[in-house]
């Protein structure tokens, strides 16, 4: 039996024992898990700094803390996610007790990414624990500093039969993927997604895919520039472009293209100094291998900004490319990397045109003033997310549901909606075993009269919350009702007059809410 095969087993042998079910332990795993990125701050700031040459102030601000939050809010509103949910019911059910339990699923594969090798496998990790599931956890072997740190000391803080951690390369993780589980979650290429989604198939086994893809970015001419440009280049060049919801390409109108650039430049100026290559907070390709491939999306372009490189540092400058159209080379793939492509268009219909034609993006990024220009964009394209007049930040946001759509992914994550992902939503309805007279309409035979009971007891939907503020509001129209016998009694009891004062007050009140 293989090493991960092991794994798998001795996590659903655990899971089944029932020891990840109960919110105590949960909590206990969640707090050990933050307890880790407390205590390890410095050893997962240096394996990431081995690994793409960024600075502990940047692994901080863009893996660690997004981390520490999504922990945080799970500890904090576990016990309100897990509980049953009521659901509105039907004349029918309107005795019975009917309502959604969030469950766990089982035995959860998480596949990290490179790029951020903390966040975006861990944060997975986070719901996955939250849910009650047992996971095992494969980071990738592209980032094999931050693979081996997470290897060697997150079992010492997690159990480790229901969270192991699995390293290795592409065999390993085909070996992952022949095994059951009951539910995948990998972030990646497109292309490891259609493997992934392909074995999971054999099984049955639902799958969450954070993908990526060319996520355009359209820049409306009568925006403030400046500050468009400014929030373009954080977004871009960040982590040195190894960002699955950077901005891939830009769209804007021919007569703002130059200022457009020179924007940009002034900017990386700014953020990065004259020479990026020697500032600490612009990091480094990931490998030889993308070295090469990014070099290679530049031919047929011109560089308008930037361009130089060192292949031994695997350094690529923060470079702005001009001259691009849709069939250039480096529109053929997602960019991933510092390289930012400015295509021209006559404006909002060739750039909602241009999107349309293309696969759905992670992300859509418009910079405009207009309202209304931005809700058209809403209204007529479809990516994961729409972000206007900033970029990035909403992934920070717990509440939004993170995810892509079509070829940019499918599923999603963060907060609640991790939760919910790595859970079954059980249906549970609780019936008495009496009342038989009102169910004979649903037994055969099948009569005319019978069926036009059910239709309307079936059809009926009942507001449970709806009829019990009716009922409150009765209750204190027959105290209102009281209250005016007592007056008409002439009487001057100062305790009397209070009550009136009360009931009338909620009266008001209770009106509002039926």
């Amino acid at each position: 039996m293989s090493r991960e095969q092991l794994a798998v087993q001795r996590a659903r042998k655990s899971f089944q024992t029932g020891k990840s079910k109960p919110l105590e332990y949960r909590i206990h795993q969640l707090k050990s898990l933050l307890r880790f990125i407390t205590e390890r701050r410095r050893d997962i700031a240096d394996a990431v700094k081995k690994d793409l040459g960024k600075s502990a102030n940047g692994t901080e601000l863009f893996e660690t803390l997004g981390l520490e939050g999504e922990i945080k809010l799970a500890i904090e509103k576990l016990a309100e996610w897990a509980a049953p949910r009521p659901v509105e019911k039907n004349l029918l059910t309107i005795t019975d007790e009917v309502y959604v339990q969030p469950e766990p699923l089982g035995v959860v594969l998480i596949i990290g990414a490179w790029n951020y090798p903390w966040s975006v496998t861990l944060q997975p990790l986070v719901a996955a624990i939250a849910a009650g599931n047992a996971a095992i956890i494969k980071p990738s072997e592209v980032s094999s500093n931050s693979s081996k740190v997470m290897e060697e000391l997150l079992p010492q803080y997690l159990d480790k039969d229901l969270f192991p951690v699995v390293t290795g390369g592409v065999s390993e993780t085909q070996e992952l993927l022949k095994q059951k589980f009951d539910h995948v979650f990998y972030t990646g290429s497109s292309t490891v997604g259609r493997i992934v989604m392909e074995a999971a198939a054999r099984h049955l086994t639902p799958v969450t895919l954070e993908l990526g893809g060319k996520s355009p970015c359209y820049i409306d001419k009568n925006c403030d520039i400046s500050m468009a440009c400014r929030r373009i280049t954080w977004g871009k060049f960040v982590n040195c472009g190894q960002t699955c919801i950077a901005p891939d390409f830009v769209l804007c109108e021919p007569s703002i293209q130059s200022r457009v650039v020179e924007e940009i430049k002034k900017c990386i100026k700014e953020f990065y100094t004259e020479n990026p290559e020697t500032f600490e907070d612009y990091g480094r390709i990931i490998n030889q291998h993308h070295f090469k491939r990014l070099m290679g999306l530049m031919e047929g372009s011109t560089v308008a900004v930037g361009g130089g490189s060192d292949e031994s540092q695997c350094y690529i400058a923060p470079t702005v490319l001009q001259d691009v159209t849709g069939e250039s080379k480096v529109m053929k793939e997602e960019i991933f990397g510092p390289l930012l492509p400015i295509i021209t268009v006559s404006g909002v219909d060739e750039a909602i045109q241009f999107i349309n034609e293309r696969e759905k993006p992670l992300v859509l990024y418009v910079f405009s003033n207009d309202n209304k220009l931005i809700k058209r964009v809403i209204a007529e394209t479809s990516s994961g997310a729409l972000l206007a007049n900033d970029c990035l930040v909403h992934f920070t946001v717990s509440a939004l549901p993170f995810g892509g759509v079509g070829n940019s992914g499918m599923g999603c994550y963060h907060g609640l909606h991790g939760f919910n992902q790595l859970s079954h939503l059980r249906s549970c309805l609780i019936k008495q075993l009496n009342m038989e007279a009102f169910n004979n309409m649903r037994y055969p035979p099948h009569t005319d009269k019978k069926l036009g009971w059910a239709r309307f007891f079936l059809l009926k939907q009942l507001n449970v919350g709806r009829v019990r503020r009716m009922a409150l509001l009765a209750a204190l129209a027959g105290l209102a009702a009281f209250v005016v016998q007592v007056k008409h009694l002439k009487s001057t009891c100062p305790v009397h007059r209070g009550i009136k004062g009360i009931t009338l007050i909620s009266l008001m009140y209770c009106s509002t809410l039926v």
